[in-house]
Parts: structure tokens; C-alpha cells; sequence
């Protein structure tokens, strides 16, 4: 079972957004997060291109990858093969209510199917060795949160899962499009709380709205760990305050100069293999938000980033825009 520290904090899986890059990049300023992929389906990881679909960097670890599914057997069949990649763990997504989840019957509609979701729950956990944990809602349309979430943790431990990741509203699957369901059903921290306290021996970690270090720490006062999403991905800065804060271990990185030094040989060697220099730098548009020189920055790599042939002199130019700005506000604070 994985222990309480290990879901200590958590970067929450994404889509489009938690590719490989990106992960890369946040463990340059969080050594201890735990990094989550994309969600991918079961039929992906059985008939696609593996290789490119699960392949990762072993700098990303301890990364976790998601499965979308509903099937027991597939579910144990593509965690299989997930555990050959040498991921350090498997998650299930019970969660997510886009429309391709729907169609699927799979993601947040199977809040509705406790049993099932158990029963994938033990198909994975017969078929690996990996951790396997479960990413839910506290329910979906008209469900009492109270009792759906508490029939579908006890249904998922009963079944062996090694920890529950929570997102502290309900989905509207019917009304609302995914990006609404991010903001839309009202957060309830406080259920979530109660489930750990009637789940005092399972590792609960909360997700949901959290943007800030001091909200983390509070949270950490009542569940085991913390997930975060859309914060770490606008606002990479928060990640340099994990590792010291919440685990008292040295940030990786002096600051956020110092990382994008680092992420530099990175780019260099996935331009290399013929990787575009835009898909990685899509990911660092938030990087100095509130900085002097960030649109700046911004808008450099937005334009020339996607260019052919763009190399990683256009992302020297940007992070150089945001240093001349940063001293130029510096030198008229003196003379103020």
C-alpha cells in the first residue's frame, strides 16, 4: 500500500496539459510530487503505439499513470502492460465527465457503479503488483454526495485499493461542458474529511480548487495528501515551495531562472530527436506570471516558438526578456 507521505502532494492528471514535457519540467521544481500522466484509455494502451503513448523520462519519478476503463478484464490487461514500463503506479479514472467519457460509460459515470468500480478495482490489483488507486468525485448529477461517495470508497478499499484521490465536487454529466464542471458544482471539503475520518487506515488525498501553499497546509491538517491541477500548471512557482515546505527536503531549483537553466538540456536533446520546440515550451506560459516581463515572455514563445526550425535560442530570448525587465524594475526601486 502506498504510504501516507507518498500522496503527500500531487500534480493531477490533465489532459492535453500533463504530457511528458511537462512533466519533466515540474520535477525539475518538485522532486517529491507525484506526476501523473494523461489519462489514457484501456484501448489505447492495448492497440496503440505504446511506445509513444506510455513512453516517459525516469527523471519524472515517481510518475503514475492513469487509466480510463470500466471493463474488469481490459483494466487488468492494459495495467499489465503499464507495469512493464515501470510506471509507480496505476490510477483509475472515475472522475472525468467529458463527452468521450460518456459515450464510453466510463470516467464520472461510474459513480454510479460502485460494485463495478470494485470489481475493476480487484482486476487491476490481481494483475499487478503496482499500487493501484482510484480518482473520483464526491458524486454526479442528482446523487447525495454523502452516499455515493462513501459507497464508492468502501467498495474501492474493500477491493484492495491502495489510496483515493478526490475531487471535492460533484459532475454534472447532464447541462454542464467539462471545463464548467471544473468551477461550477460547489466544492465540499468537508465531506471529503469526513470520509477520512470514517476511513482512518486509507490514504485520502483531496483535490479540487486549491491554489495556494497555505491552502495545501490546512488541507493536510484533516486528509493525507494534497492533488493539485490548473495551479501548478499556471503558476509553476508554487511547485518550488513543495519540496521544503511540505517535506522539508531542498527545492531543486534555486528559482525559477535556475530551472529553466536546467530544462534547457532537455530541449536541446528532444530537438534533436526532432521534437518541436512549441510543445515544450507550451507548457512554460505561465512560468513568471506577475513577474516583470512576462507577457513578454509569453508572447515571444506563443509567436516564434512554433516556427520550423524554432531552436532554443527562442527560449533563451524569452527568458531574457523577463531578466532585463526584472532588473530594470530593480535599478528604479534604488533610486526610489
Amino acid at each position: 500500500m502506498l504510504i501516507d507521505q507518498d500522496i503527500r502532494f500531487a500534480i493531477a492528471p490533465m489532459m492535453d496539459w500533463t504530457d511528458r514535457h511537462c512533466r519533466y519540467f515540474h520535477r525539475l521544481l518538485s522532486r517529491r510530487a507525484r506526476l501523473y500522466t494523461e489519462m489514457l484509455t484501456t484501448g489505447a494502451v492495448i492497440h496503440g503505439d505504446r511506445a509513444r503513448l506510455l513512453g516517459f523520462d525516469p527523471f519524472e519519478q515517481p510518475v503514475a499513470l492513469q487509466l480510463g476503463g470500466a471493463e474488469p478484464a481490459t483494466l487488468a490487461k492494459a495495467a499489465s502492460i503499464v507495469e512493464t514500463f515501470g510506471y509507480a503506479e496505476v490510477n483509475l479514472n472515475v472522475g472525468c465527465p467529458s463527452d468521450r467519457v460518456q459515450n464510453g460509460a466510463f470516467g464520472a459515470c461510474l459513480m454510479r457503479e460502485p460494485a463495478l468500480v470494485g470489481d475493476c478495482v480487484k482486476a487491476m490489483k490481481d494483475a499487478v503488483a503496482l499500487p493501484v488507486t482510484v480518482k473520483c468525485r464526491i458524486g454526479v448529477d442528482d446523487q447525495d454526495p454523502e452516499r455515493a461517495l462513501f459507497a464508492l470508497a468502501e467498495s474501492c478499499v474493500a477491493n484492495g485499493a491502495d489510496a483515493l484521490f478526490i475531487h471535492a465536487r460533484k459532475a454534472w454529466l447532464k447541462g454542464l461542458s467539462p471545463k464548467e464542471n471544473r468551477n461550477a458544482p460547489p466544492l465540499d471539503y468537508a465531506l471529503v474529511h469526513r470520509l477520512k475520518r470514517a476511513l482512518p487506515d486509507v490514504p485520502i488525498a483531496i483535490n479540487g480548487g486549491l491554489t495556494s501553499m497555505s491552502q495545501i497546509e490546512e488541507q493536510l491538517q484533516c486528509v493525507d495528501g494534497v492533488m493539485i491541477g490548473r495551479a501548478a500548471y499556471h503558476d509553476p512557482a508554487l511547485l518550488l515551495a513543495v519540496d521544503p515546505q511540505l517535506f522539508g527536503a531542498p527545492a531543486p531549483a534555486a528559482d525559477l531562472f535556475d530551472a529553466v537553466d536546467a530544462f534547457l538540456h532537455y530541449v536541446e536533446r528532444e530537438l534533436a530527436k526532432g521534437e518541436r520546440l512549441a510543445a515544450m515550451t507550451r507548457h512554460l506560459l505561465g512560468l513568471f506570471a506577475g513577474m516583470p516581463g512576462a507577457r513578454s515572455f509569453r508572447r515571444r514563445l506563443t509567436l516564434e516558438a512554433v516556427k520550423p526550425g524554432a531552436g532554443v535560442e527562442t527560449l533563451l530570448r524569452a527568458v531574457d526578456d523577463v531578466r532585463a525587465a526584472t532588473a530594470r524594475r530593480a535599478e528604479l526601486a534604488e533610486t526610489h
